[in-house]
Parts: structure tokens; C-alpha cells; sequence
């Protein structure tokens, strides 16, 4: 098989055809042009304090401070905005012909915050660091194929894997591969030290992070002088800070949010699609939700043209369960999925439920939509006879007390993989198994499908698993969002991407 290399990998077409893709090395991109030599200002963005103060700078740990890092740290490689994979830390990247060996040759010329040289050891270290049982990543499950690193030279760095995986370099564009120092395990999680635009000076994960600007960043000097990230852990009191001039950006605002400053000439509203997803929970290992019938009358009960219309006010697009979404190569296109109270009621009525039934539906203002959602299906539930009661959750505990742990609840994903959405969520072993789904056949296709060197077949075995959780799994999704990002005029360079694939270096602010 020839080489595999970067520009026969991509997110939308993915990826490695074993039919054979060939291509030039990838050369490593010529520095961006500085910023202007204009005096930089301070961007302040806020994180939405998902830990509730327990944040740290360690990417791989299962309370990282997701803000900070993103801006802190590289990747091997990263996902451009047309999808393509791209050049980060690593410069090209190939593997043998079964696709069980990946080499990738870094980049050279790099420096950590603290001065130290960026090389293979560092990498290998990463892996090693994020595998590590005392570590508890949440990410390690989508990594248990990886068999162990070589450093052949400080400029190339070969991952072994226990298995085939053609899309393998498209796990590494995720937040929790960025590279931090060797035998840094003990102290990453305070001191922040990566190769990113910027550098840590001070952690306050409840209170203001601050962050300086890394001048011997490999791209060049970054367009801003700093950032701080403030904790707002209320979705409401988020667009009010940004119309008092508390912050300058706004990530992940809702349609109702967005248009507070549609109109207005200090700001700037972007909007885009995305794969981003909410949902509904239900534990499947707890009554009434271990019986199916009941978790497909939720589903049936759902008007979900409705919610989009509702809830986006049109910006988004109706998902049939599916939590891969529509501009992914793995998408499924299910056909239709009306509502239909009619079926729901007689799915309730043979699981034993004929006079109706009564739950308790966690939701928070962690998330903007989150709200509304569980007031819209509340109505619509109704039609069935189930009678929603709603819990709402502070905020700044809803991730930490009540996911994972309450039968029924709102959930909200931002767009991964298919490999990790499988992987990380529905798989049995998943830490982020938040329905507790166990299906021994379900996580046999997920291993055939890494496996599957056939980007035809292998499509199919993901299809395949879509439409199991479509049908058997303990989710309700209903929509996929369009995302709005908020800005003052101040601002300029930030692109219309989710905020885990914002290119930090270009944004700049006139003081």
C-alpha cells in the first residue's frame, strides 16, 4: 500500500482508502505573518464552570479546563475549517500497509512555555500520561488500541496499535491528545505548560483565569496580548456580561441570545452549522427507562421539527436520534421520524403504563437550550399522558451531581468523531456512558468497524450503529444546532467554528 499521508485525510470523506491514496509529503506550512505591531489588547472570554471550581490544566484529565486549554496547547494535527486534517505539532504522517503502524515527523524549531525543546519524548510521554489508569481520562477508552509509541529520533515519533485503524489520525485532532512536557504528570494540572499562543499567569478556574501571550510561539507572536477567562457559570447572566462590557466574546449562545444583538453595530453575531447535539437521558438500567418500550414512546412523543422551530428558532437541523452529525462522512440519514402520539401511548400502555406516566426531568442553565427543551417536551409529552416534572439544577453542579447519576435529564454534546461519539459515549465501557447502555453486540461492531480497512463497509458498520441507538438506545436527539458566537466590534479574527477548533493566535482586540 503506498503512504498514507495528511491530504488523503479527511473529516469529511474519511480518509485511508486501502484502494490507495498518494500524495506529495506534506510540507510544513511558512510562519503566518505576525499580527500588526499595533498595541494588543486583553480578550476576555468566559467558561461555563461545568466542574464547579474543580477545573484543571491537565488535558487529560476528567475535570479539564477546557477554555484554558484549548489556548494553552498543540495537537499532533488538527481539524481545519473545511474539515481537512492539517499540520499542528506533527508535519506529515503515514502508515504501513495494514494500517497498525503510524509514523508522524514533527515539527522542528519548537519550545515549550518554559523554554524547553518540543520532541518525540514529549509526545510519547502524552500517551503514556493519558493511558495511565491513575489519570482517569475519560478519553482513554477511544486510545486502549494504541499498543505503544517508538521515538526512532526527536523528530518522528511511530504509534503501534493493537488493531487496524485507517482513520487513527483523526483521534489524535481531539483536545485531550495536546501535547504537554515529559514527566510533567504531577504538575500539568496547575502549571499549564504547553506549546501553545499563550502561557499560564495565573489559575482561578472559579474566579479569572489569566493568561499572557507566548512571543516565541512557533507561528509568531499572537494578535493579542493576553486573555482572561472569567467563570459564568449561568447561561443567562452570560449575553448581560457582554452587553455590559464584562467580556468580549461569547461562545455557544443561543438563538434567543443571538438576537439581543442582532442590529446592533457594536457587535457581531456569527452563525453556522454544526454537529452540535441536545438530548434527552434515560438511564437505561433504571425503571421505567430499562424497558425499551418506554425509551421509544419518549422518542415517538417528540415533535422535533417543532423543538427546532421553538427552541432554535429555526437554526438548526432535525436529528432522527443520530449523534453523528450531518456534515460527517459516518452520518446516517434515516428518513422521517414524526411524531406519533398514537404509537406512544400504545408502547406505554403494553409496557404496563396504560394510565399514564409520571417522571422527573433534570435539566440546568449550564447550557442555553437546555431549558427550553425540557419546557417543550414537557407539552408535548403530555399528549401521551406522561406527566414531566421538571428539576432545575444550578448550574455550577449539574455536570458534577446530577449528570451521570439521575435517570432523566438534558444532555448537550459538541461535535467528536464518529470513532469517539461511539467510543466515548454509547460504548459499554464508555465514561461518558451516560445512558448506561450495555448492548455486547452493539460494541462488537464498534470494534469491526475501527478494524474495517474498507471505507465503504466500514461506513455501513457505523450506519449500522447509528440506527441501533436509534432504536435501542437511551437517547432521545432530536436536533442538531447552529452555533452562534457573539463579539464586540473590538474584535476581530474569530472565525464561525465551535470554540475547540478556534485558531487562538489570529484573534486580535484594538484596546
Amino acid at each position: 500500500m503506498s503512504r498514507q499521508v495528511v491530504r488523503c485525510l479527511s473529516f469529511l470523506l474519511v480518509l485511508v482508502l486501502m484502494s490507495g491514496c498518494t500524495a506529495p509529503p506534506v510540507q510544513p506550512p511558512a510562519p503566518a505573518a505576525s499580527p500588526s505591531p499595533a498595541p494588543r489588547g486583553i480578550l476576555r472570554v468566559p467558561h461555563f464552570l461545568p466542574f464547579g471550581g474543580a477545573e484543571n490544566l491537565d488535558p487529560a484529565s476528567p475535570t479539564e479546563f477546557n477554555y484554558a486549554n484549548f489556548i494553552l496547547y498543540d495537537r499532533l494535527v488538527a481539524r481545519g475549517e473545511n474539515g481537512m486534517l492539517e499540520p499542528e505539532l506533527a508535519v506529515e504522517w503515514s502508515a504501513n500497509g495494514d494500517a497498525t503502524k503510524w509514523t508522524f515527523t514533527l515539527r522542528k524549531g519548537v519550545t515549550f512555555h518554559d523554554g524547553s525543546t518540543f520532541d518525540s519524548a514529549d509526545v510519547a510521554y502524552t500517551f503514556a500520561h493519558l493511558l495511565d489508569p491513575a489519570t482517569k481520562s475519560p478519553r482513554a477508552r477511544t486510545f486502549t488500541l494504541l499498543a505503544g509509541t517508538e521515538t526512532p529520533d526527536p523528530q518522528t515519533i511511530v504509534f503501534e496499535l493493537k488493531q487496524s485503524h485507517a482513520d487513527f489520525p483523526l483521534l489524535l485532532s481531539t483536545r485531550a491528545t495536546a501535547i504537554i512536557p515529559a514527566d510533567s504528570g504531577a504538575t500539568i494540572a496547575k502549571t499549564g505548560i504547553g506549546t501553545g499562543p499563550f502561557k499560564l499567569k495565573s489559575l482561578d478556574p472559579e474566579g479569572t483565569t489569566v493568561l499572557s501571550a507566548n512571543d516565541n510561539y512557533w507561528r509568531g507572536k499572537p494578535g493579542l496580548a493576553g486573555i482572561e477567562i472569567p467563570a459564568i457559570a449561568d447561561s443567562d447572566a452570560r449575553p448581560l456580561a457582554l452587553q455590559a462590557g464584562q467580556i468580549d466574546v461569547l461562545f455557544a449562545a443561543s438563538t434567543a441570545q443571538a438576537e439581543l444583538f442582532r442590529g446592533n453595530n457594536g457587535y457581531t453575531v456569527l452563525e453556522f452549522p454544526t454537529g452540535n447535539w441536545y438530548g434527552l437521558v434515560m438511564r437505561t438500567d433504571t425503571a421505567p427507562f430499562n424497558d425499551n418500550r418506554v425509551r421509544e414512546a419518549i422518542r415517538l412523543v417528540a415533535d422535533r421539527q417543532a423543538m427546532v422551530d421553538l427552541i432554535l428558532g429555526g437554526a438548526g437541523t432535525v436529528s432522527c436520534d443520530t449523534p453523528i452529525g450531518p456534515a460527517d462522512a459516518y452520518h446516517w440519514a434515516s428518513g422521517a421520524c414524526p411524531q406519533d402520539i398514537g404509537a406512544a401511548k400504545a408502547l406505554l400502555s403494553a409496557a404496563g403504563y396504560a394510565d399514564g406516566l409520571a417522571l422527573t426531568l433534570y435539566t440546568s442553565k449550564a447550557l442555553p437550550n437546555m431549558i427550553p427543551l425540557a419546557e417543550v417536551f414537557q407539552q408535548q409529552a403530555a399528549l401521551a399522558g406522561i406527566k414531566v416534572s421538571l428539576a432545575i439544577v444550578p448550574a455550577d453542579s449539574f455536570f458534577s451531581k446530577t449528570w451521570l447519576v439521575e435517570p432523566f435529564l438534558v444532555t448537550g454534546w459538541t461535535e467528536r468523531t464518529a470513532d469517539e461519539v461511539f467510543n466515548g459515549i454509547f460504548h459499554s465501557a464508555a465514561p461518558w456512558n451516560e445512558a448506561y447502555f450495555k448492548l455486547p453486540e452493539f460494541d462488537a461492531l464498534l470494534a469491526e468497524a475501527r478494524q474495517d480497512l474498507n471505507q465503504e463497509s466500514r461506513t455501513k458498520k457505523y450506519h449500522t450503529a447509528q440506527q441501533i441507538i436509534a432504536e435501542k438506545g437511551g437517547h432521545m436527539i432530536p436536533f442538531f444546532v447552529n452555533e452562534f458566537i457573539l463579539t464586540s466590534n473590538a474584535v476581530s479574527g474569530v472565525p464561525a467554528r465551535n470554540v475547540e477548533h478556534i485558531e487562538w493566535y489570529g484573534i486580535t482586540k484594538s484596546k
